[in-house]
């Protein structure tokens, strides 16, 4: 994997495009000198390829934008309407917990999916 590149690409572009300042000194005009690195897309990669397979994504949570997903379990066909409400406000006190300590917390009250 190539982690980063630098390139030096001199005055190539810039005469290409046109691409050109005023020197403070002689005030003539001159094209520019550039350079090109690449980091942020190829680190993206090497993140995905590590943390990733045909299941999906799971970033480390540091990186991770949601660290924690609370799920209500234990909803069965016998539950009341009150005791579903009960333990849907129980995930979303907690979620509000978890986030109050700086853990990046969503609580998923789906009740037509279940948890794989």
């Amino acid at each position: 994997i190539q982690g980063a590149t630098s390139h030096h690409l001199g005055q190539n572009f810039s005469k290409m495009f046109d691409i050109i300042f005023e020197d403070p000194v002689t005030q003539e005009k001159q094209f520019v000198y550039q350079n090109s690195w690449g980091l942020t897309t190829r680190s993206i990669g090497v993140l995905v390829m590590v943390h990733g397979d045909n299941k999906g994504l799971v970033l480390p949570p540091k990186v991770a934008s949601v660290q924690a997903i609370i799920m209500a379990v234990g909803i069965t066909a016998k539950i009341t309407d009150e005791e579903k409400a009960n333990l849907f406000a129980a995930c979303k006190t907690l979620e509000g917990e978890l986030n109050e300590g700086g853990i990046r917390t969503k609580t998923d009250l789906r009740d037509n999916v279940t948890p794989a």
